[in-house]
């Protein structure tokens, strides 16, 4: 993959998980869990970072830097697309919460490099 296309990937990473920090500004567990309209789109923004994860690919990610566990992030967003009525919402809120906003930094800098 080009770097060009790298680097578009990256800015979908930083930009939905900005989104994400938004949509949960001010939301603990059980009010993330309340609002379906958050929860929902929280959910769709983790889908479009595990695909751009998975089109930048293994190796890049790893050249990268990007503190993610790859096949994981390949498995949640198919999980995401496919077996979304099993998807644990405390799972969503934590890589919401913890891993995003680490995988949103490393993007980031990889964009300023």
């Amino acid at each position: 993959m080009s770097f060009d296309r790298i680097e578009s990937r990256l800015h979908h990473i930083v930009d939905n998980a900005d989104r994400i920090s938004v949509y949960l500004d001010g939301y603990d567990y059980d009010r993330f869990r309340a609002d379906q309209l958050v929860a929902d789109a929280v959910e769709r923004c983790i889908e479009r970072i595990s695909e751009a994860v998975v089109q930048i690919g293994a190796q890049a990610v790893a050249a990268l830097a990007l503190p993610v566990p790859f096949n994981d992030v390949r498995s949640l967003g198919n999980r995401l697309r496919h077996e979304y009525s099993r998807i644990d919402a405390q799972v969503i809120y934590d890589t919401a919460r913890t891993d995003i906003p680490a995988l949103r930094d490393a993007a980031q800098r990889a964009l300023e490099n």
